[in-house]
């Protein structure tokens, strides 16, 4: 049970108030002092710095505030896992929980100060009474020096956040607001879309340290799909879809903070379903298990890595047929990938590939030129969603960047994305022939942009249908020796 659903404070059932003081008194004493200190990956700090200083050049006489917010509600009142907004992580390298941090404009730069709960310790009622801060209900709880050590910037209690931010003029504010505590001085309808944009376009170069974040979270990720191959006899057998995706997940949240996105395990007529995140399904021998997932690093960071798997260790004649053509785009994609070549690029080429072969199996209804052109697209029926995206802390990383500093930009160093063609034949789409339908085949890699060329950081997973098969039979054989 979450702590946050246990009664607290005036809800707490003690029997008299003289009672209350007396075991308010006993759970004052005797307690020693835990190890408090934050959790916090070595090189966060300074990242952080840096990337405050890359914000406050773009905002030379603007104050910033950015709240890592609060978990979600699940139902009633359990919360889900706390996770923090993604600019305040990437412009602290804190964890808390209701936390904020003000970049406060001066001459010259700016002044930053991070604002975190004040923790209750022993003597303080909250010690025992709130579930929301006191050390019996959420563990050691670093005190505001240890935070400060650890994180190398100035920290102070939460609560002098609304008496500190009076007075501040041009006042931009983003993160995970949760109005119910926002201080008077920050309306409730303060997100600056200004704000939001530049993080966004900021967090596109990846600095040294966050891509050591991403190639720890594609290695993880490249291991859990060995723990999920092996473990495809244990899901056909009968454990099905929910197994594999517990696999992965267990991975996930041993070698890293937990799955970066909800896990897609599809097999057969659920592969072509593009968020199949339901994952209760059937695996059978025959099948095209589609597997899309990535490790989230202890550091946010995640991966995002996708691959089609015969189930029975051989793709069948249509199932190959598809997976070849993916292939293809999929090489052509990568192809495209170099600084300098623009966003759109490895887009197009892709959809060229993918229509053209798709032309040549008799599956469009106008010329090729004609499906490529604006008023086209026929050939997106078989594939609708996009071929690529940038990566980082959110696995559809800066998506509040302005169009043009996104897919009508270059490439450049530093920046770190997702090559994805895929093809999608749902079972019920009589537009393509009986065999076709219900094949689903995605092929997913994340590239590193580099100075010269680009990096395909999840290249130990094989992308061609021979070395999938045989890759599968590896660890499926593996797993029954």
């Amino acid at each position: 049970m979450n702590a946050r659903s246990m009664p607290t404070g005036k809800d707490a059932r003690m029997p008299r108030l003289a009672q209350i003081d007396e075991f308010t008194r006993f759970m004052g004493q005797g307690w020693a002092t835990p190890d408090r200190s934050p959790s916090v990956e070595p090189g966060a700090a300074a990242a952080s710095a840096q990337h405050r200083e890359r914000l406050s050049a773009q905002f030379a006489g603007e104050s910033v505030v950015v709240f890592s917010g609060t978990a979600p509600i699940r139902v009633n009142d359990c919360a889900f896992d706390f996770r923090p907004d993604s600019g305040f992580f990437w412009l602290t390298g804190c964890t808390a929980e209701d936390a904020v941090v003000v970049l406060r404009a001066r001459a010259g730069g700016h002044d930053a100060v991070l604002y975190v709960p004040e923790p209750a310790y022993p003597g303080d009622t909250d010690f025992f009474g709130s579930a929301a801060h006191g050390e019996l209900w959420v563990g050691p709880a670093p005190s505001l020096g240890e935070w400060s050590q650890a994180l190398q910037i100035e920290v102070r209690g939460r609560g002098q956040l609304d008496a500190d931010l009076r007075g501040i003029r041009d006042l931009h504010v983003s993160g995970r607001l949760d109005t119910a505590t926002l201080p008077e001085t920050v309306g409730g309808d303060a997100a600056s879309a200004r704000l939001e944009r530049e993080l966004s376009e900021l967090r596109m170069i990846k600095d040294a340290w966050e891509i050591t974040q991403l190639r720890r979270a594609v290695d993880d990720t490249v291991n859990g799909f060995v723990a999920v191959a092996r473990e495809i006899p244990r899901a056909i057998a009968g454990g099905g879809e929910r197994w594999l995706q517990g696999t992965f997940e267990r991975h996930s949240r041993t070698h890293g903070n937990g799955p970066g996105y909800s896990t897609i395990v599809g097999s057969g007529d659920h592969a072509p379903i593009l968020h199949w995140v339901r994952c209760d399904g059937d695996v059978a021998d025959g099948d095209a298990l589609l597997l899309d997932m990535g490790v989230e690093a202890r550091t946010f960071y995640t991966a995002d890595v996708t691959r089609t798997l015969p189930v029975s260790g051989t793709f069948s004649p249509a199932q190959r047929q598809v997976h070849d053509l993916v292939e293809k785009a999929h090489r052509a994609g990568l192809d495209a990938v170099r600084p300098g070549a623009q966003f759109s690029d490895f887009h197009a080429v892709m959809m060229e590939v993918i229509a053209r072969g798709l032309d040549d199996w008799g599956l469009l209804p106008v010329s090729v030129d004609e499906a490529l052109s604006e008023r086209g697209q026929h050939h997106r029926r078989y594939i609708v969603c996009g071929v690529g995206h940038h990566l980082g802390l959110d696995v559809h990383d800066c998506a509040r960047a302005d169009y043009s500093a996104y897919q009508g930009a270059p490439l450049a160093d530093g920046m770190v994305l997702t090559v994805e063609p895929g093809l999608y034949f749902h079972a019920f789409d009589e537009t393509v022939p009986p065999e076709l339908r219900g094949i689903g085949v995605r092929l997913e890699d994340d590239i590193l942009v580099t100075e010269r060329d680009a990096e395909v950081l999840s290249d130990a997973l094989p992308i061609s249908a021979d070395g999938i098969e045989a890759w599968t039979a590896e660890h499926v054989q593996g797993a029954n020796s």
